[in-house]
Parts: structure tokens; sequence; C-alpha cells
């Protein structure tokens, strides 16, 4: 967010903050958020450079495209082990694993 958008927001009685300060994360409940967000877009990007779709997907880690949609969306339910199992089984590697987990978000420029 630019400065002039946060003074205005600010100006207007807003607070402006983090998702993190928001929820009252801690810094490592942060980092575990992140970590599974980032996970959540490797495993889409992945899915969508191999032309594949949700239900195709989902028919090659064994599991269900309803399940695949909610691995994209970092649904709460789904599990880091679930998401790390099945950007393998899409042919992920040991070092994309490590870049995707380490790879900061980008923010929204709104």
């Amino acid at each position: 967010m630019n400065r002039a958008k946060k003074q205005r927001l600010e100006a207007a009685g807003w607070k402006v903050g983090t998702a993190a300060e928001f929820l009252g994360l801690s810094k490592e409940e942060a980092a575990f958020v992140e970590m599974k967000v980032s996970l959540s877009r490797s495993f889409k990007r992945r899915r969508l450079a191999k032309g594949l779709t949700q239900a195709q997907a989902a028919k090659a880690i064994g599991s269900s495209q309803s399940r695949v949609a909610k691995m994209e969306a970092a649904d709460p339910e789904v599990s880091i082990d679930l998401l790390v199992r099945s950007l393998l089984a899409l042919g992920a590697t040991r070092k994309a694993l490590a870049r995707a987990i380490g790879a900061p978000l980008r923010r929204s420029a709104a």
C-alpha cells in the first residue's frame, strides 16, 4: 500500500496493519500460514503448467477434485503434508519445494 493511501485511511480513523497483526498471530504462526499459502500457490502453478484440470490432478495424486480445490485455496483442513506429497506426485523436486517454502508472499498493491 502506498504511503498516501495509508495516511488517508489512518486520517479517516482506519487502522492499517497486516493480517497477522489483525489476527494476533505470533511470528511463528504467521510464518506457518505463509508457508502453507506458498505451497498452495506452488501446487496450483505446477498443475496449470502441466495443463491439468483439478480433476486430472486429483486422479494423479489419488484424491478428489474438491480436495484439490481446497489445496489450491490453502484451506485450513488441508495439511502441509498433503501439499508436499501432492507436489512431489506432480513432479516437484526437493529443490523446488525449498524454493516454494522460502518464497516471500507478494502483497497486494491495493
